[in-house]
């Protein structure tokens, strides 16, 4: 503790303490993973002037995925890794020991977005790998979401923040450079449900299946359409930036399958991206979809599966959610005989 504060050591220390003949590994892991992401903290804080004569986004994205598998190839702690930047899973080398957790891990979400100086984060996904094996698989990999043991990620930015659940709700810490440690700032973080904006890509419109048009066609029409209040769009194409502000202001997030995406099964990756967050969600009083189905609920076939990803606010997520199914089941017709569900696009009338 530093003045009274809680630091990220202390409290995962304090939350081993509960759970009776726990053994540290996974405690230590959770610290392996921090270590990790305050390297990459310090090599976005330096952005091109670390990368020399080199492209600044691959050197920083490699260089992130470096430092988390540095950080934890040698430990023990874990039986593989599988990032979002490499076609195969990451075996632990014969000569370190492997350990009973498996690591899942985007080492540079929103990487292209360093040219703009605008926000970037790791996301990671802790799973437990099956036991009495002596090599990890990529099938190992393939659990639902229901199963991870712990998510989170850290957002580079003004400052670094870390977002971690356990399974035992979602707290917020923050860098202090001074003395490198994360300190808690956000206690039992709880998403607000009465929060009125909503995050989609208005590029895809004409995309879109018929419940997603229609939950953002109500939204458009404010306080004189059936939603009887005015809400606000956002969209700054980066999902950590949107799943930090949600955490914090509520809303929903929607980057559903559409017309452009549904041949590859969605657009986010379901294991590096969709499961870690909408776990995060869930943990914070929230809800996460892929529009027909609880995304934790989900069994992956393949590494790089892709996902539709709604999240959000639990009462807007489960609104997008009914519509869904009432476009499935055929019960939405009575809904675009309205006006409002005619030719109208998002900004004009036709």
């Amino acid at each position: 503790m530093h003045d009274g504060r809680t630091t990220l050591t202390q409290f995962i220390i304090e939350e081993q303490r509960r759970v009776k003949g726990a053994s540290g590994d996974f405690s230590a892991l959770l610290q392996d993973i921090a270590t990790a992401c305050k390297s990459i903290s310090h090599a976005i804080s330096r952005g091109c002037l670390g990368a020399d004569s080199e492209d600044p986004q691959i050197y920083l994205e490699r260089a992130a995925a470096d430092a988390i598998v540095k950080s934890n190839v040698w430990t023990g702690r874990l039986a593989g890794m599988a990032s979002e930047n490499e076609k195969d899973f990451i075996a632990i080398p014969d000569k370190y020991p492997r350990g009973k957790y498996l690591l899942v891990f985007d080492p540079l979400n929103g990487s292209g977005n360093i040219d703009i100086n605008f926000l970037t984060g790791t996301i990671f996904s802790v799973l437990r790998a099956p036991p009495g094996k002596d090599e990890a698989t990529a099938a190992d990999f393939l659990q639902p979401g229901s199963q991870q043991v712990a998510a989170g990620f850290v957002l580079y930015g003004a400052s670094t923040r870390l977002v971690l659940t356990t399974g035992n709700g979602v707290n917020g810490f923050m860098l202090d450079r001074e003395i490198g440690e994360f300190i808690l700032t956000h206690r039992k973080m709880v998403i607000p449900d009465n929060a009125a904006t909503f995050a989609i890509n208005a590029s895809n419109e004409r995309f879109w299946e018929p419940p997603v048009r229609r939950y953002v066609e109500e939204c458009l029409a404010g306080s004189t359409g059936p939603r009887g209040r005015d809400f606000g769009m956002r969209w700054v194409a980066s999902l950590i930036a949107e799943a930090y502000r949600v955490l914090n202001r509520g809303g929903v997030f929607l980057y559903p399958v559409d017309a452009k995406t549904r041949d590859q099964g969605g657009r986010l990756g379901l294991l590096y991206e969709a499961n870690p967050i909408a776990f995060i969600m869930e943990q914070a009083g929230g809800g996460a979809i892929t529009g027909r189905s609880r995304v934790l609920d989900v069994t992956p076939s393949e590494l790089h599966q892709r996902a539709p990803f709604i999240f959000g606010s639990k009462s807007e997520v489960d609104l997008i959610h009914r519509y869904h199914q009432d476009y499935v089941e055929g019960r939405d017709h009575d809904s675009y005989d309205l006006p409002l569900f005619g030719t109208r696009s998002l900004f004009r009338h036709e």
